[in-house]
This record gives structure tokens, sequence and C-alpha cells, in this order.
């Protein structure tokens, strides 16, 4: 896991360096851009289950979640660089037969990861004895948690086949991002969402020793980026 942590952050930065000699664009952006935030992104996820599942007992299921992790991820974002090399988008693309086939296939290593993803979380309530404090415990229960629920909400987007709401996908947005500055956009609440898997058992080890405290900070933020959802199912962005 840690390997293949840094192996994404190595693909994440070349796409940066790409970014800044091939100026061929998807969506108005750089085509590019995608595949690095989905590396980075991977990288950092990755690290993260790694870091949590070291406190599992159970170590043959351990490395067998590793390894799915490992498998699924490593196809899911190397089919969307391929798109991206390609020069097409690699999310919602159905247009002929091999963007179709690409798509499936991104769908299937997802549905993989969430069920695996799930069962760690199972893991995590099966086990009685840890070495760590309690609300350190629940900060990476609800941290599982929130992220299959929002990774869940990823079905969304497939249903719509689209992530803006009110316009077209690829219009005007945040720097880095591309969150939409002028309709919904259903990303938003995705990646807050799904970060919960490194802030509640950070928040639940640093700030909020007592349980009740960190169960109120879990609602308040599961709350916020229930807002965020409903804003942008609405078709209302939530920068300007």
């Amino acid at each position: 896991m840690y390997l293949f942590g840094i192996y994404n952050f190595i693909i994440g930065v070349l796409c940066v360096i790409m970014m800044q000699f091939d100026h061929q664009r998807i969506l108005n952006v750089s085509r590019w851009l995608k595949p690095m935030k989905f590396y980075f992104s991977v990288g950092i996820m990755t690290w993260t289950m790694a870091w949590l599942l070291y406190y599992l007992d159970h170590k043959k299921a351990v490395r067998k979640i590793s390894w799915l992790i490992i498998v699924c991820m490593f196809f899911e974002i190397f089919i969307i660089l391929l798109q991206s090399i390609r020069g097409v988008r690699s999310h919602f693309n159905v247009q002929n037969a091999t963007n179709g086939m690409l798509f499936r296939l991104m769908g299937i290593f997802i549905l993989i990861f969430t069920l695996t993803i799930i069962y760690s979380a199972w893991l995590f309530f099966r086990q009685r004895v840890f070495s760590i404090p309690l609300s350190y415990l629940w900060g990476i229960r609800l941290g599982l948690i929130f992220f299959i629920i929002f990774s869940i909400e990823g079905g969304i987007m497939l249903s719509r086949m689209s992530h803006t709401v009110g316009g077209p996908d690829g219009g005007p947005g945040l720097p880095v991002f591309n969150w939409s500055s002028r309709y919904g956009d259903l990303r938003i609440a995705h990646f807050l969402g799904m970060h919960s898997l490194q802030l509640l058992p950070l928040a639940g080890f640093y700030i909020f020793k007592k349980l009740p405290v960190l169960f109120l900070f879990a609602v308040m933020y599961f709350s916020f980026v229930m807002i965020i959802l409903i804003m942008s199912l609405r078709g209302i962005p939530v920068f300007r």
C-alpha cells in the first residue's frame, strides 16, 4: 500500500509536468487535470487505508483488502489516464463501443472497491478489542461510514450521466478542482464526504477526545455536506 501510494504520487506529478507542455483540452480544461487529481486522491486514500487497517487484528483479511484496493484502483485510474491520452472524457462516455466498455469496466472496479471498503468498516465494528482511544476508534468507524455513503452518492452522477446540475459539464469553475461556479456540482459533496476518511479519525485523535463531542462534530459535518449536496441537486452553485 505504501509503495502503491508512492506510485500514484509519481504519476500525479508527471501529469502536472505534462500540463505545462501539452495544452490539449477536454471539457475546457487540460486533459491531464483529471488524471492528476485522481492519482493524487488515490495516493492519499491508499496511504490512509494503510494507516487505518494497521489497527485490525485480522491480518489475512487486511492483506486481501490491501490487494483488492491496489488492483481496483490501479485499473480504475489507468482507464482515466488512458482516456485522457486518447483525448476523450473518461466518465459518462458511452459514445461508442470502446468508450462504453471502458466506462463499464470503471464501474465494475469501483463496485468491487466500494464493497471492499464496506467489508473493512464491518471488521472495525466486529473487532471488540483495540489498543487506541475510543474517540479515535469511532473517528475511524464514522470516517469509513461517511466515505461509503458519499462513494455511493456518486451513483447520482451516474444516473444523470453528468456531474453538473442546471448546465453542461465543462463550464467555468474553481481553479484546479474545476467545480462549477455557475451551476450545481455534485462532485463537491462527493469530495468533502469521502475525505471524512481522513478528517474524522484525525479529529477523534487530536481534537474531540470526548465521544459525545466527536459525534456532535460528525453530525454537523455530515449535515454540512448534505446541505451542499441538496444545493447542488437544485442547481445552486456553491462557489461563484
